[in-house]
């Protein structure tokens, strides 16, 4: 199995928890490590929101020595802004800064912000400036992109010239998304893009990213594309096991079998004592239901488990839904690997 380096930082494997938006806080990227990713990417936070403060932002910013190397990815549309909050989280502590040019959310692109900037080439690479000079060498910097605003001819041509900017300007590992950020996330990921971009820029380090649900996918994409890493971002959502998976099968070439309901067990204890900790138990139980209807994937019994933690208000709720979902003394079904999420809603409650 091939390591993978972040600037100074060499990775055991070439996998990454991806920066999900209202997931991947300190307790999410915390189960990734101890289920085996290397390194992990906090939630992108605006720039001006870091600027501001407050006693949400520390718990969204919050690091662990446990965790490191940790990367914090900022998104905004003012280099001077931008810069100014790559410089305060590496003073928090972050290991790496990651530029975000690729979310495709409506309300961010209206704002001139995340995958628009692949749009604006100019101000692309003044962001891009500001912060390596705010940074000075401090951290290692990464960028996140998608291949493109659409299938244009001329957005093609911005995103070279954005990714050329990037790593000349010493941006040690570009990430790409092989949507457009005009599809958001409907349709395939152009995996084909992704081995020619790889092929193009040689030595230069590149992470692939999208479509990557499992770890038969992960192994798929670096075979395919020769991507020098994964940047594992939906697949992860309540399914720390994919990156022991895929260790395993890079390693031996051999899936492990799926995670049995005790293993998931104990995965979502261990998750939700985590959110407590950095939310509190009131707070977390709430947050901690987006979770569960991931994890809730994993199970036999799909349809009817989803809804029992769309009910969850309290821990001793959490902990009654366990006792019942999770017994393998019940009598449910084997447990099957998980679908992907377009087939999850094709196969409905029949899993």
């Amino acid at each position: 199995m091939k390591t993978l380096t972040i600037g100074h930082y060499e990775l055991d494997a070439p996998m990454v928890q991806a920066a999900l938006s209202g997931y991947s806080d300190l307790a999410m990227r915390k189960l990734a490590r101890e289920y085996g990713c290397p390194y992990t990417i906090n939630e992108v936070v605006l720039d001006k929101m870091v600027a501001e403060g407050g006693k949400k932002m520390r718990r969204m910013l919050a690091t662990d020595e446990d965790e490191r190397p940790v990367a914090g990815q900022l998104m905004g549309s003012e280099p001077e802004q931008f810069a100014a909050a790559a410089d305060t989280l590496v003073n928090m502590g972050y290991n790496v800064i990651d530029v975000n040019f690729g979310c495709p959310v409506k309300k961010v692109l209206g704002r001139c912000r995340g995958g628009f900037l692949l749009s604006d080439p100019p101000t692309a690479r003044d962001i891009l400036t500001a912060v390596r000079d705010a940074v000075n060498g401090r951290t290692p910097l990464t960028l996140k992109m998608r291949r493109g605003m659409d299938d244009s001819e001329e957005s093609e041509r911005n995103f070279f010239e954005i990714l050329e900017t990037a790593y000349e300007l010493g941006y040690c590992s570009i990430t790409v998304h092989g949507r457009t950020v005009e599809q958001r996330y409907v349709g395939p990921s152009r995996w084909a893009f992704l081995a020619r971009l790889k092929r193009r820029i040689g030595d230069r380090q590149l992470l692939g990213s999208g479509d990557l649900f499992s770890a038969v996918d992960c192994k798929r994409m670096l075979d395919e594309t020769g991507v020098d890493g994964v940047s594992i971002a939906r697949g992860a959502i309540g399914n720390p096991f994919i990156f022991n998976e895929l260790r395993s099968l890079l390693t031996t070439g051999e899936l492990p079998p799926p995670a049995t309901l005790a293993e998931q067990r104990k995965a979502i204890t261990r998750h939700f004592e985590l959110i407590c900790d950095l939310w509190g138990p009131e707070r977390g139980s709430v947050i901690f239901r987006k979770f569960g209807v991931r994890y809730a994937e994993l199970h036999p019994l799909y349809e009817q488990v989803k809804m029992a933690y769309v009910a969850v208000r309290t821990p001793e709720a959490l902990n009654a839904l366990l006792a019942e979902w999770y017994d393998e003394a019940a009598g449910f079904p084997p447990v099957a690997r998980r679908l992907r999420p377009e087939a999850l809603v094709a196969a409905g409650a029949t899993l």
